[in-house]
């Protein structure tokens, strides 16, 4: 029995995905009455799909698109291997924008609105690159930005964009040896970064974490500095500040790379080890994020785009995409909620936003307060609300429809980082269904398995995606044969990638997502690594050992956060203890990691072969019997599963 339809598409034929699927029966004599076949031609025809939209798209670019997947093994999937693009080139066309349009606002905690025509940006990113070239940066080179969601951020990964030069960011609130630990392992040869920012009404001094990254990064050659909280805030010694890095003007150019060439580094939680640097290359993100925005979407040049994140989140590099299908971005750095939950939704009526972007706990948050957005703000802009970052649950659903005008779509959509992109999403010509995901993406081969590999409806299974998309990592840095890459997700199922979700996919073709099937922590919609909680935590001298779990709410909410410690003998887990941890976390970390909950045990479940297990305790928290939470044969000291039995569902 399908789920309750809250909206439904006005099918008018003038989406940009009915243009497309026009286009397709119109040059290639297949007919696409709907979405389900549309998507079915884009999985049984994966090539000759993607073959398709990047002819569609008209891009600029060099060379022969007719071999479209050379190989299509998993891992090892090449796309167009004759074809040479930028990624910064197809992104600052701006289609139907014209040169005095504003194509960038952005607003912030830390000082006026910035606002940016379609010239003004072109003309930065020339500036920008004639200061990358004229400090020796080249193709290849990393570049990195410790900075937030403003203008200078996306410029920077333009200029870099447009060399062939490699980005990575972090957003500044990510701790000193969070950063390190992502950046050490790229080398970057020049940081942009500022000295603090604005969250609330609080300035956030980072000049001391700017200090202590560069002198852990030898490979940086210069940092670039933007004193952005502070404009008087003085360079350190040797740095250029972001006015001498940009004030050469010079003609914007661009070096056509091969189609997998790295355009950015993006980072895992950080679960397992270190946060694997993930390679994304110039062609995959290109042509996935054009589809999503337009396709998926169905966002253009008369649409004001927003979606909430930071520079440590891949939404981030999705949003600011938008310029590519010609939308106006919208940037904002600073605190969502403050001064209240409204601000957000009033800042959607000042700018007359079309596509209001964030996460479910957000808008669960926005329920629970008893927020009437509508009342806040003239909404009549609004067409589509996204939602992601955690699942939505269906009391979320039905608040969006209570409060928004019926015709807004509500655009539940899941995907990662390690694609950076969704695979699982909305479109302009399905049915939204409450609680579920309306569909799955485009060219996205997505599927539920049992644990046998064995595809399953109406039931939960492991998410996988059967066949390559353009948008999946070119591989992890420095991974050179391949191996940690192949173990990160197609060990389980060979040729298939495995993606750590349990995902349930309707007869209809719908589906919901309800959590990690790993041990990957998701708090407030954005995941997090055990094992960068240990670092911090274990480098404590009374602690000995510990373990996190997050516990996901059923109704949606934000969850509980529970860390469990060993302490050494003759320490005592008492509230400065707590308070110190919570403070080290804080401050090395982020926010996001102080756990709502600090217990002591006496030691944590390890493997034979010392292996920490969090997935077990998981369970027992949850309610299982301990017996039935883990082979105990296979512990080294099983005894300490009975400790965590206290703090469970009973």
């Amino acid at each position: 029995m399908p789920a309750d339809v809250i909206w439904n598409p006005p099918l008018t034929g003038t989406s940009a995905i009915e243009r497309f699927a026009a286009w397709v029966t119109r040059t290639r004599q297949i007919e696409l009455p709907d979405y389900d076949a549309l998507w079915q031609w884009s999985v049984d025809d994966v090539a000759g799909f993607w073959g398709a939209w990047l002819e569609y798209l008209d891009l600029p670019y060099d060379g022969d698109p007719s071999t479209v997947l050379a190989d299509a093994s998993m891992p090892g999937a090449r796309w167009f291997p004759d074809v040479r693009l930028n990624y910064a080139e197809a992104m600052l066309r701006m289609p139907g924008r014209a040169d005095d349009d504003v194509v960038v606002v952005s607003r912030s905690q830390s000082r006026d609105e910035v606002r940016l025509t379609a010239a003004q940006l072109r003309d930065r990113v020339a500036r920008a690159r004639q200061g990358l070239v004229d400090l020796g940066v080249g193709h290849g080179d990393r570049v990195a930005a410790y900075s937030p969601n403003i203008p200078e951020t996306l410029v920077m990964m333009l200029a870099a964009a447009s060399l062939g030069a490699i980005f990575s960011s972090c957003a500044p609130e990510f701790g000193t040896q969070s950063v390190i630990d992502r950046w050490t392992q790229i080398e970057p040869v020049v940081l942009l970064a500022v000295d603090g920012y604005g969250y609330g009404d609080k300035p956030i001094d980072r000049r001391e974490q700017v200090a202590t990254i560069t002198a852990a990064l030898p490979s940086v050659r210069t940092v670039v500095w933007l004193p952005y909280l502070d404009p008087a805030a003085p360079a350190p010694e040797g740095a250029l500040t972001w006015h001498d890095f940009a004030a050469r003007e010079a003609p914007l150019e661009f070096a056509r790379v091969a189609f997998d060439t790295p355009l950015y580094v993006l980072f895992s939680s950080g679960t397992t080890g270190l946060p694997k640097p993930i390679v994304h290359g110039h062609g995959g993100i290109t042509i996935e994020h054009l589809k999503a925005l337009s396709l998926q979407s169905d966002l253009g040049p008369t649409d004001r785009f927003f979606w909430f994140s930071t520079t440590g989140w891949m939404m981030w590099n999705y949003l600011v995409s938008g310029i590519g299908v010609g939308a106006t971005i919208v940037m904002v750095d600073g605190n969502p909620a403050h001064p209240d939950l409204g601000a957000l939704w009033r800042m959607a009526g000042e700018l007359g936003l079309t596509y209001f972007g964030t996460s479910a706990p957000f808008l669960l948050q926005c329920r629970k307060e008893g927020l009437h957005p509508s009342q806040e703000a003239d909404l009549s802009s609004l067409r589509a609300i996204g939602s992601t970052g955690a699942p939505l649950p269906e009391a979320g659903f039905r608040w969006v429809y209570e409060e928004f005008d019926p015709s807004v779509q509500l655009s539940s959509v899941s995907g990662g980082t390690d694609t950076c992109a969704a695979f699982v999403a909305s479109a302009p010509t399905v049915p939204v269904y409450a609680g579920e995901i309306s569909c799955r993406a485009l060219g996205s081969d997505v599927d539920a398995f049992d644990p046998e590999g064995n595809p399953v409806r109406d039931q939960l299974g492991e998410l996988v995606i059967k066949q390559p998309m353009p948008s999946m990592p070119v591989g992890f840095w420095g991974d050179e044969d391949g191996s940690r890459y192949r173990a990160a997700y197609f060990e389980d199922y060979p040729g298939v990638w495995r993606h750590g979700d349990w995902i349930s996919i309707t007869s209809y073709g719908s589906c919901t997502i309800t959590g990690r099937s790993d041990a990957t922590l998701n708090r407030g919609g954005v995941r997090l690594g055990t094992s960068e909680f240990y670092s911090v935590v274990e480098s404590l001298p009374e602690v000995a050992d510990s373990l996190v779990v997050h516990l996901e709410d059923d109704e949606g909410g934000a969850g509980r956060l529970l860390l469990f410690v060993a302490l050494v003998e003759g320490a005592r887990l008492d509230d400065a203890l707590t308070k110190r941890i919570a403070t080290e976390l804080r401050t090395k970390l982020s926010p996001r990691h102080v756990p709502d909950e600090v217990h002591q045990v006496r030691g944590m479940p390890r493997t034979l072969s010392g292996k920490k297990l969090e997935v077990p305790v998981k369970k027992i928290l949850r309610g299982t019997p301990v017996d039935e939470a883990a082979a105990k044969g296979a512990l080294q000291n099983p005894e300490v599963l009975d400790d965590f039995e206290a703090f469970g569902r009973g």
